[in-house]
């Protein structure tokens, strides 16, 4: 299957998800991704395990599917060897581990580039490389406590992690695209260079607009559950059946919201000439009143009658799905956005997320599922030189 990165080689030492998901969305454009990974596996390859071959998990089959597997021990010099020979001919390598650890692998930039003085080196640590945390460790988990999230996502005095590491997720993706920018600064100059990711930088990001509103207003917002604070209605209400979310921007939208409540009666509020709710950032101090308003008309219909009423009206609304409902729902199921890839000791396909963004022209594409552990290592070694004989020796040492 050819891609737009076709005839690029990228070595992943990436473990869990910042890492490995750069090298998997790389892999869907075509680049040739071989994970990298310890003697007897790595860490992240049993999370949430669904194969009853080799005790593999759901993130791993994920966040490593169509890369090539290889074994290695870089600590012993002849592992190292190995890995050297490897990086001469590689475009791009992935490790997502704090500089200390790089060095000590010999994966950090000055080592690489003797080897290799056009490498890519895409590196992902938590607070990135220079200020006084440099050192320290962390997981998704901190830097959603660390920009605000957390405290703003729950209720006043009981912050919420998001479930979904979104953190991990999204510096991986944001490190995809400065290798993506990196490889076309090489294609002009012949430079290679160091990619830089940062589990807080990524949060920062994200949280940025509510940070900067804070530094010049000192607003001191405070959690407000579901309920939105940029205008109104935003919230998740009960149905006779369930819940639904249902949310406004703008004031067309709003309207359209009271002609629909109006519908249903009870009108003891002037909506739209009440100065409470005159546009977006008034609607989003008073949201409060807005949500319970939406609660008592929601509570009097089912979610299938609420989101029909809500579609006619041209109101976003959707149902809470569990789990189970989004697998189910048909336009998940019909839009390709979840790619059924087959694993070894798995009950059925797994539904592996699609690559998130569609090119027209150069399309991604889950390329094939994660390898098992060290399946592609004696084809590895071969493309290196090695012999058989010598490949028996290095497992049996235990390099590989």
């Amino acid at each position: 299957m050819n891609g737009i990165l076709n005839g690029i080689r990228v070595l992943d030492f990436g473990r869990f998800i910042a890492g490995p998901w750069c090298g998997a969305l790389l892999a869907d454009l075509g680049a040739e991704v071989i994970r990298v990974e310890k003697i007897d596996g790595g860490e992240d390859r049993s999370l949430y395990p669904v194969s009853d071959e080799d005790g593999s998990g759901a993130m791993y089959l994920h966040c490593n599917r169509g890369k090539r597997g290889l074994t290695l021990n870089p600590l012993k010099p002849a592992g190292r060897e190995i890995q050297e020979k490897l990086v001469a001919t590689a475009d791009m390598v992935l490790a997502n581990m704090p500089p200390r650890a790089l060095e000590q692998l010999g994966l950090d930039y000055q080592t690489l580039k003797a080897i290799k003085p056009d490498i890519i080196l895409v590196t992902a640590t938590a607070f990135g490389t220079t200020g006084p945390y440099a050192e320290k460790l962390g997981l998704d988990s901190v830097a959603q406590a660390m920009c605000g999230n957390m405290v703003m996502s729950g209720t006043p005095g009981q912050p919420i992690k998001s479930f979904s590491p979104w953190v991990d997720y999204n510096t991986a993706t944001y490190a995809a695209f400065g290798a993506l920018a990196a490889l076309m600064h090489r294609n002009a100059t012949g430079e290679g260079q160091e990619v830089q990711g940062a589990l807080l930088a990524t949060a920062l990001t994200t949280s940025n607009s509510i940070l900067i509103e804070q530094d010049l207003l000192k607003k001191d917002r405070v959690a407000s559950g579901n309920r939105g604070q940029l205008g109104a209605p935003g919230d998740d209400v009960k149905t006779k059946d369930g819940h639904i979310f249902v949310t406004s921007a703008g004031q067309p939208m709003f309207e359209r919201w009271v002609r629909l409540m109006a519908a249903d009666g009870e009108d003891e509020i002037d909506w739209l000439g009440d100065p409470r709710f005159k546009d977006d950032a008034a609607r989003g101090d008073n949201a409060e009143i807005v949500s319970e308003r939406l609660a008592r008309w929601a509570a009097r219909r089912t979610t299938e009658e609420a989101l029909t009423e809500m579609a006619e009206a041209r109101i976003p609304a959707a149902s809470v799905y569990t789990l189970q409902q989004t697998l189910d729902d048909p336009h998940v199921r019909e839009s390709g956005m979840l790619a059924p890839t087959p694993y070894p000791g798995t009950a059925k396909d797994a539904p592996l997320a699609a690559t998130p963004v569609r090119l027209t022209g150069t399309p991604g594409e889950v390329r094939g599922r994660a390898p098992l552990l060290g399946e592609h290592t004696d084809e590895i070694l071969e493309s290196l030189g090695y012999g058989e004989a010598e490949i028996e020796r290095l497992r049996a040492e235990r390099v590989v």
